[in-house]
């Protein structure tokens, strides 16, 4: 609970969480998508986050573009045998990722090999990077557009605090994109 308070309390998170939104809503509103990607529970992370993209968070409406770079069996089975383990991510962002994407690293150290190659990849290519990480950031900090910092070094914790932080994210982006839907749902819980 600590952490989430202390969260919710700092100012530079609660900017990058609408920042962040604001950013994957602008990238949508191009014909852009979001591409998540982590390990272990950061991948079942960004597996949920692009669900809540894909299929709803909050109320009834159209799907938005996101895509979990974790979960094509084959796809990381054949990279990974292939090329290796730290190429899993970065092969399928050079595959997939477009101009104007936002990809969206979670990863609790910052220092996960394969999520840094990615944004690399990423980087070079012209996607926008956000990173979810916790309160060092690792080498991930300084590589992203906007990186949310979790105030701990916990691995559980932070792993708590980037599911709270994405349903905000999420919020936020199906209000910019749905603002009539959105009232409606909003208007329904007042």
């Amino acid at each position: 609970m600590a952490v989430l308070r202390a969260a919710s309390e700092d100012e530079a998170f609660k900017q990058a969480i609408v920042d962040i939104g604001a950013r994957i809503a602008d990238s949508l509103r191009a014909g852009g998508k979001a591409l998540f990607a982590g390990n272990g529970g950061s991948a079942g992370d960004a597996q949920h986050i692009a669900g809540e993209f894909v299929s709803r968070l909050n109320f009834d409406r159209a799907p938005l573009a996101g895509l979990a770079l974790t979960t094509d069996t084959s796809v990381l089975t054949a990279i990974g045998n292939d090329y290796g383990y730290a190429d899993v991510f970065s092969r399928q962002i050079a595959g997939l990722g477009r101009p104007g994407d936002v990809f969206v690293a979670i990863t609790t150290s910052g220092n996960s090999e394969n999520i840094l190659k990615a944004v690399h990849v990423a980087r070079a290519n012209g996607i926008a990077v956000i990173g979810l990480t916790g309160r060092q950031g690792g080498k991930l900090a300084s590589a992203c557009d906007i990186c949310l910092h979790v105030p701990s070094d916990s691995t559980p914790l932070i792993q708590q605090v980037h599911i709270v932080a994405a349903h905000l994210i999420c919020g936020l982006v199906e209000n910019a994109m749905f603002a009539e839907e959105a009232s409606r749902y909003q208007d329904s819980y007042t």
